[in-house]
């Protein structure tokens, strides 16, 4: 079920790679696109059950042609010639032992891009895996709260062959309402191992219940 708080024709449209779009066709994917709401926010791709998904995921962000950036370990940049492909390609470092965290740094940063007036969209797997867990990870949750930014909700669907990113929402801050409205969504979103997939529910333990989570 379409879920969009943002009205359309959304005001960010891109020129995406006409090459990559040959690809993913070539490969029997379509894609699903008509550009973002704002300048700053968030997207989650749902289901994460493969390597395989990376590569579909890379050739779907050149065809939109959203320069969209996405979280990594600060070690991994570190790494002669694989830390700058990783920023090549959008990777954000991320330093887990900060004691902002690692939703406090997203945070700030968004804040840093809002006083810029710069753009700004990070792209996240919530499950935080390809194995099976019980739910997903509450940090994209927390982030797009407190930063006051749209949730994108990707749906990468093996079963249709499909990547569609037409959802943009603005979470309430209600985790039930908010998770039924996403859920709704991904109805019937399959990935490559559909056993992987993880149910879409905050994981309990990643949600700290003392932790108020308001605008």
């Amino acid at each position: 079920m379409a879920q969009c708080d943002y009205p359309r024709p959304f005001p960010r449209q891109f020129r995406g790679s006409a090459l990559a779009l040959w690809l993913l066709q070539r490969f029997g994917w379509q894609l699903q696109f008509e550009g973002l709401p704002a300048l700053q926010g968030i997207v989650v791709v749902y289901p994460h059950t493969s390597n395989w998904d990376f590569v579909v995921m890379i050739l779907a962000k050149w065809a939109m042609g959203v320069p969209a950036s996405f979280w990594g370990k600060d070690r991994l940049f570190r790494i002669p010639l694989f830390g700058a492909w990783l920023r090549w390609l959008g990777g954000v470092p991320v330093d887990r032992t900060s004691p902002r965290g690692t939703v406090g740094q997203a945070v700030d940063l968004f804040a840093e891009k809002k006083k810029r007036d710069e753009f700004f969209w990070l792209g996240l797997a919530p499950e935080g895996t390809r194995r099976a867990i019980p739910g997903w990870r509450s940090g994209f949750y927390r982030t797009a709260v407190q930063a006051d930014v749209p949730l994108g909700l990707a749906r990468l669907d093996y079963a249709r062959r499909e990547v569609m990113l037409l959802d943009f929402i603005r979470l309430s801050g209600d985790e039930a309402q908010d998770m039924a409205r996403i859920r709704d969504v991904y109805a019937g979103a399959q990935g490559k191992i559909p056993a992987n997939a993880a149910p879409i529910q905050l994981l309990a333990a990643d949600v700290p219940r003392s932790e108020t989570i308001v605008k």
